[in-house]
């Protein structure tokens, strides 16, 4: 009976074994060992929080030259005394770096929230994160401003895109974790020759509206961490951080911690093969200075930034009969009246600026179809509101260079899930029939016998491949981006941009009194071109 009964013990343990595993589909793995490893492999459990210090580098998502393969999101200049500190009692964190005055918006941090704001005007820069709330400050004792409510929802994943912050949240409940495994070899170029493919596990949890997955090696470190977050212009936008092996140090107490970080913000196509726009590298650097556990005081949210609001102004101002400059933020929108159409020069930022400039178009001009919408160039905060245009059936004018990009990679179908737009939710047939672009190589015009808009590429220039300026003759009035910003006084010394803009006004003999900017205010053009002419 003894041994029977061992046998029918023996019996029922191996079917519970098998039950159990038959809980996962092929291909699926159980995350629970997984996480229990790599929790024990790194130490996370005694980790409460960190702080890393180095030298790293931003990248200007959404800002390269040009919107074709083989390029990366310009670094705008380094982060010298780059610190931060992440909190996982309180789910904070704290950044701080030195970076160059007046080169960059004062409320972008690298990557994501490139803003085109008030320029940064000291050189000590510092980024809060506490809860939902996030703030910065320009200068050293500068006051707390608020970062919109788009920005400072993409934040806090920074907090999980770590070796740390991804376990702590694994555990949460609501995690949800979920594992899969698959074979890889390592990155060519980087890598170094790969010999075999190994073999890794990958482990998705939910955090919030962000699904995060971790690829976890042999050793059962975490190597890859990745989310999407989400663009007005591309989307769902893959995030990542990358950390290598031998950039793990030993902190003591079992925790490991890694120093070298490579973070992509879009996808690493260097050959163009999934998508135009191949821009990657947001953020990195080797930042060897970990102190453990050395846990400061949550910073109290200010007042001013837990109050803010942001609400949509639009201002309208009349340049001429017919001729509106839409106004009331960081960028511009000019509308032009035709006789039986409307022409609208730029659409920036996002579907929700664009939406209330349409909407202040349709009531002082009820009974017209927006027919055109002008896109200067390629720059994201020039482009997150060209589908609000595709939407209510606008032809896109757009530069020769930049078609595929608009055509393949922004105006498309596909889905946007974690910040659906008009065109996700309603999408047109005319996307699928693709008649809605129409390019300029040299000169375009637009006119209806009596108004008429001359539309010119101008190049060549260092900030984009090339730009669309237009010129209305009987009004003398000349538009553009980012070629003469009014918002900050003109320089001393005009640009080289600056200076190939203005040579092609003389080429092209326009009679222009007054400069129309999507940045500041109009000015006379005998204002730009005393200075231009003083060099």
């Amino acid at each position: 009976m003894s041994k029977a009964f061992s046998v029918l013990v023996a019996v029922m343990l191996a079917g519970a074994v098998v039950a159990t595993q038959r809980q996962f589909p092929p291909g699926y793995l159980d995350p629970a060992p997984i996480l229990t490893a790599a929790r024990q492999a790194i130490g996370t459990d005694n980790l409460r929080c960190v702080t890393i210090a180095g030298t790293g580098y931003a990248g200007a998502l959404g800002q390269a030259r040009e919107s074709a393969r083989n390029t990366d999101w310009p670094r705008i200049d380094s982060l010298a005394n780059y610190s931060r500190t992440m909190n996982w009692d309180n789910w904070s964190m704290k950044e701080e770096f030195d970076r160059k005055p007046g080169l960059s918006p004062a409320g972008w941090k690298y990557g994501i929230g490139w803003d085109d704001g008030p320029l940064q005007k000291n050189l000590h820069q510092t980024f809060m994160l506490n809860g939902t709330h996030a703030w910065y400050m320009d200068g050293a004792g500068s006051p707390a401003v608020p970062l919109s409510s788009d920005v400072a929802e993409i934040f806090p994943v920074e907090l999980v895109l770590n070796p740390h912050g991804f376990l702590k949240a694994a555990a949460l409940p609501g995690a949800n974790p979920k594992a899969v495994w698959r074979w890889e070899l390592g990155e060519m170029g980087r890598d170094g020759p790969e010999v075999s493919p190994e073999r890794m596990r990958v482990v998705s949890i939910t955090w919030g509206k962000f699904r995060v997955d971790a690829t976890i090696n042999k050793e059962n470190l975490l190597q890859r961490i990745h989310t999407w977050v989400p663009s007005e212009t591309l989307g769902d936008m893959n995030y990542e951080h990358e950390f290598t092996n031998d950039s793990y140090v030993n902190l003591g107490n079992g925790i490991r911690f890694p120093t070298g970080w490579h973070s992509h913000q879009g996808w690493d196509d260097n050959f163009g093969a999934q998508a135009v726009t191949a821009g990657h590298n947001a953020f990195g650097g080797t930042l060897k200075d970990v102190r453990a556990n050395v846990c400061p005081d949550p910073v109290t949210v200010p007042d001013a930034v837990r109050s803010a609001s942001f609400p949509m102004r639009v201002e309208t101002e009349t340049l001429a009969d017919g001729i509106y400059l839409i106004a009331g933020g960081t960028h511009n929108s000019i509308a032009v009246e035709f006789a039986n159409f409307i022409a609208v020069f730029d659409a920036p930022l996002s579907e929700a600026r664009s939406l209330a400039v349409i909407d202040e178009i349709v009531r002082r001009v009820p009974n017209k179809p927006i027919r055109f919408v002008i896109n200067s160039h390629q720059h994201f905060d020039h482009t997150g509101g060209l589908r609000a245009y595709n939407h209510i059936g606008a032809t896109v004018i757009t530069h020769w260079k930049n078609f595929d990009f608009l055509n393949r990679d922004v105006i498309n179908y596909t889905p946007r899930t974690l910040r659906p737009d008009m065109v996700s939710l309603w999408p047109p047939t005319e996307l699928a029939e693709g008649y809605y672009f129409e390019t300029v190589r040299e000169n375009y015009v637009l006119t209806d016998g009596n108004r008429t808009m001359h539309i010119h590429y101008v190049n060549p220039l260092q900030h984009a491949e090339g730009m669309l300026m237009a010129y209305l003759p009987k009004e003398k009035l000349l538009l553009e981006a980012d070629l003469v910003d009014t918002f900050e006084p003109l320089p001393a010394r005009i640009s080289g941009d600056q200076r190939s803009f203005f040579n092609a006004v003389q080429k092209l003999k326009l009679d222009v009194a007054r400069l129309v900017p999507v940045h500041g205010r109009p000015i006379p053009w005998a204002t730009f071109e005393t200075a231009a002419r003083q060099q």
